[in-house]
């Protein structure tokens, strides 16, 4: 086991402020609905997309699980506009991340792992390891920018990185 490894930690909304939001019901002003049959957690993320962008809601589904450790070497960030996970059934995932800027350095990674019921919203610019899931058919609503411009910028690391179990 050689190179540098990442040890995900608990995702919670004060580790992840730097990177972005934590999406959960949990901790949030409540709003009662539909004759109060419903609560309504409202503004969980701020969604950016840019002054020539448009919100784009999509589902993205797991082909192919992953198993840790899993060693990774590419990073993206997405320059125009922000970028949101949300598993659609209770789930765990993990997301490694670093700030914004024009490259990234293997000592600004940071790694988490959700509780199951949490999503993610990368701020704008944030670089990330790509989306991995551990089931096959997992599946996430994904909130994003779309538009004409390319909005996905990937970065290979120095050396690849040994993501280990939480």
């Amino acid at each position: 086991m050689s190179g540098p490894t990442l040890k995900p930690l608990p995702l919670t909304r004060e580790r992840f402020l730097p990177f972005g939001d934590v999406i959960e019901a949990s901790g949030t002003q409540r709003q009662r609905m539909n004759e109060a049959r419903f609560e309504r957690f409202d503004d969980l993320c701020g969604v950016n997309v840019g002054a020539d962008g448009r919100v784009c809601i999509s589902v993205a589904r797991c082909r192919s699980a992953t198993k840790l450790p899993y060693r990774f070497d590419v990073v993206e960030r997405h320059p125009l506009g922000s970028q949101a996970f949300v598993p659609l059934a209770p789930a765990r995932f993990v997301v490694v991340v670093a700030p914004p800027g024009e490259s990234v350095e293997l000592a600004d990674l940071q790694a988490f792992v959700t509780n199951g019921r949490q999503g993610v919203n990368y701020q704008r610019g944030t670089w990330h390891m790509p989306l991995i899931a551990f089931e096959a058919g997992q599946e996430f609503l994904v909130i994003d920018r779309a538009g004409d411009l390319p909005n996905c910028d990937e970065h290979v690391l120095d050396e690849s990185v040994l993501l280990l179990e939480p």
